[in-house]
This record gives structure tokens, C-alpha cells and sequence, in this order.
């Protein structure tokens, strides 16, 4: 059985669309987003949502979508190809990461990533968009 892997880079908007995206919409929906995920965080109820909204930043804010692996493989003389999301560590290394390490980090992380947006006049865009993209790795190390 021959197996190929490609990891597909998911088809994003180019920098200008992106750029009004993030003036327009991600500043004022990004925000409040970034706060509410985080009451969520807090709880324990509220954790699985807040992490959903954290793996989600990238998106509303830079409008920068998930990338996906897709895979080839000749089985019994036929080929199938699948497509599904990037393969995450094991839960428990997420978990004892985010607990002990993650989510005092991200919070740091995000501040600077939101100061940097507003303080230097857009010179800090794109250390503040690269940030954004990381925040779900930086949260609980996921793989986008």
C-alpha cells in the first residue's frame, strides 16, 4: 500500500482583502471576541466554548482559515484520497500544557498581539497578524 501525504495550505484571501477584513470587521468583532472567549475560559463549563473561540481567533480576526492534510493512498489497485484536519498531539499533552503553561501565556500573547494593533499606528500589523495565527498554538499547542 503506497501512501503520499500532502499538507494542503488553505486557500486564504490575499493581504490587501485580508487587511480591510481586520480593520473593518476583525478589530471590532476580534475584540470582544478575544474577551468573551476568555470568561469562558475561566469557567470550567465555559472552557470547551472558549477554547472553540480561541482555535477561532485567526479566522475572525485575519481571516486566515484552517489548513487540512489530505491523503493519497493506492489500496488493492484503487485510489482514495481523504481530506481531513491536521493531526494534534495527544489530549493530555494539550491539556497539562494549557493548564499549566497555555492559558497564562496566550493571555500575555493576546495582549501584546492587541497592543501592537492599536498602539503603532499599523507599523505592527504583521507581527500582530502572525500572533493571531498562533494563538491556538500558543493556547493549547494546536496545529493549524
Amino acid at each position: 500500500m503506497t501512501q503520499t501525504v500532502i499538507e494542503n495550505k488553505s486557500s486564504n484571501p490575499g493581504c490587501l482583502v485580508r487587511f480591510l477584513w481586520f480593520l473593518f470587521i476583525g478589530i471590532p468583532i476580534g475584540l470582544p471576541w478575544t474577551i468573551i472567549a476568555w470568561v469562558f475560559m475561566i469557567t470550567i463549563i465555559g472552557l470547551p466554548v472558549g477554547l472553540w473561540m480561541v482555535n477561532r481567533l485567526p479566522q475572525i480576526t485575519t481571516l486566515r482559515f484552517r489548513r487540512t492534510e489530505t491523503v493519497i493512498r493506492n489500496q488493492g489497485g484503487q485510489t482514495v484520497v481523504s481530506t481531513h484536519d491536521i493531526h494534534q498531539r495527544l489530549f493530555l499533552v494539550r491539556a497539562l500544557y494549557f493548564l499549566f503553561i497555555g492559558i497564562w501565556f496566550s493571555i500575555v500573547w493576546l495582549l501584546l498581539a492587541w497592543v501592537l494593533t492599536l498602539i503603532t499606528l499599523g507599523f505592527g500589523l504583521p507581527l500582530a497578524f502572525w500572533m493571531f495565527d498562533q494563538t491556538a498554538a500558543v493556547t493549547t499547542l494546536a496545529r493549524h
